[in-house]
């Protein structure tokens, strides 16, 4: 009798380790139809396609169920998700991107590396040697602190913007609950009247910050609304956050199970960049992403129906045999790594290369500055998020 397998977000193990219940998904069911209306896909072949199928929607918040769940289609959260770069697809989509993307450059990311090593260094020279929570001390501040900067709002602002991050991050999570809807839709209003406050500002004295670029930039002859700058700096906060503070947590976890492969990068500093994608393969930050398919959209073995919502998971696709021999090993020096981790197509993460740079300069100061790197105890506790995967603490201590 085959058996069947019942993939459940809401189930605890998802969360501690999802990757027993991806290999039994790819092995047995792969194209599997659960029992809350979707399609979810564990093999890369299959959610790489679905990434790139013009008839996949990220529009979301078009579903009924899904915007009722987090406060109704007027709440505050649905109303400002409906202008995310993230949640459009089409000419909409490629609008916003077009006035984020100026900001994204290559050389614009070069840019910030002087001060995320100053804020590195500040960071880690707080930490000193000895026990540490890695999450806390470096991992949460660092990034929110280069997003306000970015932006162009205050430091001293940092903490309480990335408590509203972390709250509104879970809108696409598909495990929330009706109390998280309330959270969500509360920090929202807050953050928003924040935002738009920091315009005002702006409108009367320009400054050379994301705030001002979009303000005054022209998109197609015309410029954005105020709503639509207020809700994509909500999305750059939770896209630009949540991704970096779980790679810099995963990766440095997994470098520390792996601890030849820690050597290696000890011992060749030079390859800690060229990591990243393998590092970000084997845990990714970004687990789960959804799509509704407004045409049938082909498969290898079967083809997905129009209407159809499908659930892609990225851990899984990560560790596809097909795809990538041995699979749950992480190995820095395998080639031709080309992660899901920051999706795919036209919603390619437009922050991805900040996010590497990021992470990697983290790993090249912590293998610098310390000779010993231990984690202090194994049972770690994860962030109930799903569909960002991430560890609320990382124990270690710390030797020069």
């Amino acid at each position: 009798m085959e058996m069947t397998i019942i993939f459940d977000p809401r189930d605890p193990s998802v969360r501690t380790d999802p990757y027993p219940i991806y290999r039994r998904l790819r092995d047995t069911d792969p194209l599997h139809q659960s029992h809350f209306g979707y399609w979810v896909l564990s093999r890369y072949a299959d959610v790489d396609a679905v990434l790139r199928a013009p008839g996949a929607s990220s529009e979301f918040y078009r579903d009924r169920t899904w915007a009722n769940r987090r406060g109704g289609p007027d709440s505050p959260l649905v109303q400002s998700v409906r202008k995310w770069m993230l949640m459009l697809d089409g000419p909409a989509h490629r609008r916003i991107r077009g006035a984020i993307s100026k900001v994204f450059t290559r050389a614009s990311v070069e840019r910030l590396r002087p001060r995320i090593a100053a804020e590195t260094a500040r960071l880690l020279d707080a930490v000193g040697e000895g026990k540490t929570d890695l999450i806390h001390s470096l991992a949460l501040p660092l990034p929110v602190t280069v997003t306000c900067e970015l932006l162009g709002l205050p430091g001293s602002d940092r903490d309480q913007c990335r408590r509203w991050t972390e709250q509104i991050s879970r809108v696409i999570d598909p495990s929330i609950t009706a109390e998280d809807a309330v959270e969500m839709n509360a920090a929202e209003v807050e953050f928003r009247e924040y935002v738009a406050d920091h315009l005002k500002e702006r409108r009367s004295a320009p400054r050379d910050d994301i705030l001002s670029l979009l303000l005054h930039a022209e998109v197609d002859g015309g410029r954005l609304t105020e709503e639509e700058i207020i809700a994509n700096v909500q999305f750059l906060f939770v896209a630009g956050h949540e991704t970096t503070v779980n790679l810099i947590g995963n990766g440095l976890l997994a470098l520390l199970r792996h601890p030849d492969q820690l050597r290696m990068l000890r011992d060749n500093p030079e390859i800690i960049t060229d990591s990243i994608d393998e590092i970000t393969r084997y845990d990714p930050p970004v687990q789960i992403v959804s799509r509704l398919l407004n045409e049938d959209v082909p498969l290898a073995e079967v083809t997905l129906p129009a209407g159809a919502k499908v659930m892609l998971l990225f851990g899984a696709a990560g560790r596809d045999p097909e795809r990538y021999p041995d699979p749950d090993r992480l190995d820095l020096t395998r080639t031709g790594v080309k992660t899901l981790a920051f999706s795919g197509g036209p919603h390619y993460c437009i922050g991805a290369a900040l996010g590497k740079l990021e992470t990697s300069m983290v790993l090249t100061e912590l293998l610098r500055r310390y000779a010993t790197i231990e984690l202090t105890g194994d049972d770690l506790v994860w962030r109930p998020n799903v569909s960002f995967r991430g560890l609320r603490e990382l124990p270690l201590h710390l030797v020069r």
